[in-house]
């Protein structure tokens, strides 16, 4: 008995766009989740090298690799207090933050002073952050005359926890003014979402963001 051949029927055209249209948004679901994610500056707290609304890519992959390290420059969930309450994504914007598609709200970017078990301080003779000891030379993202700090603080920073800092010192409301919280003002390292890669928008303003060098010759703590 011979065996009947079938054709297999060939998909509408709509079916096959619908097909697509779901694996793209797919693929954006698994790309926001573990590689990156398009986020928007909400402030000048990190001016010069950020400014408020500039649109930036945070990639991921590097906390599969290891903890964040100090000099880094993150985007972190609010610990809680730090941001006033802000108004909700609606319609197309909501929809597309879902997919890593437009820039996320409820969230801050500093730069990672000090890490885990760090002894961070401010100021030496010279009007200095130390950390564990170590003076920071930041002239590579403070503006020229910026004081590195014109609050006094110091503090050991709890582990599995971050020091942030924002770089434009006199206008940033950063670990510096919740001392009084829990932690003494640091961050969960698990509240960080990814790195900052580089600013996407405006286009004249792309650039990438490398860790400065001062970082590398800040000894470990001792405690």
């Amino acid at each position: 008995m011979s065996r009947e051949h079938r054709t297999r029927a060939k998909p509408a055209w709509w079916q096959e766009v619908l097909f697509l249209v779901v694996l793209a948004l797919a693929v954006s679901v698994l790309v926001k989740a573990f590689v990156a994610q398009m986020f928007f500056v909400p402030s000048t707290s990190m001016l010069p090298q950020l400014e408020e609304d500039d649109r930036i890519l945070v990639e991921k992959v590097s906390l599969w690799r290891g903890e964040v390290e100090r000099g880094d420059v993150v985007v972190f969930r609010d610990p809680g207090g730090w941001l006033p309450p802000g108004p909700e994504l609606e319609g197309l914007p909501r929809a597309l933050s879902l997919v890593g598609l437009y820039p996320t709200g409820g969230h801050l970017v500093k730069r990672v002073i000090g890490v885990g078990g760090d002894e961070v301080a401010c100021c030496d003779a010279r009007g200095r952050v130390t950390v564990n000891g170590d003076p920071l030379e930041e002239s590579a993202y403070l503006r020229d005359g910026v004081r590195p700090s014109q609050r006094e603080f110091d503090v050991v920073v709890p582990e599995e926890s971050l020091w942030m800092m924002g770089d434009n010192r006199s206008n940033s409301e950063d670990s510096r003014f919740h001392m009084q919280e829990a932690g003494n003002g640091s961050v969960p390292v698990d509240a960080v979402v990814g790195k900052v890669w580089a600013v996407v928008w405006p286009a004249d303003r792309w650039q990438r963001l490398e860790p400065p060098e001062t970082f590398a010759s800040v000894g470990d703590s001792a405690r």
